[in-house]
């Protein structure tokens, strides 16, 4: 089962994330902005998607590994760490850029929603982030492994889901806040690797 305090944390961190802008939101806005509020929601519901299947092959293929071995789960679980940190200390160094939309056809609800599926499903980058971010939030002294994964993932579905409906929902708002607060452009990669390096650094500790 799953503590309270763990999975606050989590949502509080995936959250977090959600506040920056990145390839989700700008894909979100540019659907948004081409094909309407409906593409632009529809697109977010496909970025769900994806994460749910990326979140179904982790929940069974992690949760198989802590079957296999508890110490092949640890490596598994420290990799992601190396990760993590990996992704902090290259967000952090990155030079600021501004966001800028993809340019995009207009197409319909139904196009919008297979093409982020798609999008989502095919890009490797996600599917290492499933694979390291999980496992930081399972504790296999505190139950079922597997209910723990499939947990966390539903849960930061259905964050993206609501998250990128909200930005559909109030795209033209939220552009207008983003170039009146020009740091979060600047300082988004630096947030971003902070939030990375802060878990790397919770688990390391956790550890000893």
């Amino acid at each position: 089962m799953i503590t309270f305090s763990t999975l606050s944390m989590f949502v509080v961190i995936v959250i977090g994330l959600f506040l920056i802008p990145g390839p989700a939101v700008l894909l979100v806005a540019s659907r948004t902005v081409q094909s309407g509020r409906k593409g632009g929601i529809m697109a977010g519901l496909g970025i769900a998607t994806g994460d749910l299947i990326h979140t179904l092959f982790a929940t069974i293929g992690l949760s198989a590994i802590l079957m296999t071995s508890a110490l092949a789960f640890n490596i598994v679980k420290f990799a992601g760490v190396a990760y993590l940190f990996y992704l902090g200390i290259r967000a952090v160094m990155e030079k600021p850029s501004d966001p800028k939309l993809p340019n995009i056809s207009p197409a319909t609800s139904t196009n919008s929603y297979t093409q982020a599926v798609l999008i989502e499903i095919l890009n490797p980058k996600t599917a290492l982030f499933f694979l390291s971010f999980l496992p930081q939030f399972v504790h296999p002294e505190q139950g079922s492994t597997f209910f723990q994964f499939l947990v966390l993932g539903l849960v930061f579905v259905l964050l993206s889901a609501i998250y990128t409906t909200l930005i559909a929902m109030g795209v033209r708002l939220l552009a207008g806040v983003v170039k009146k607060i020009s740091w979060i452009s600047r300082f988004s990669g630096k947030i971003v690797g902070a939030i990375y390096i802060g878990l790397g650094l919770k688990v390391a500790f956790q550890s000893r």
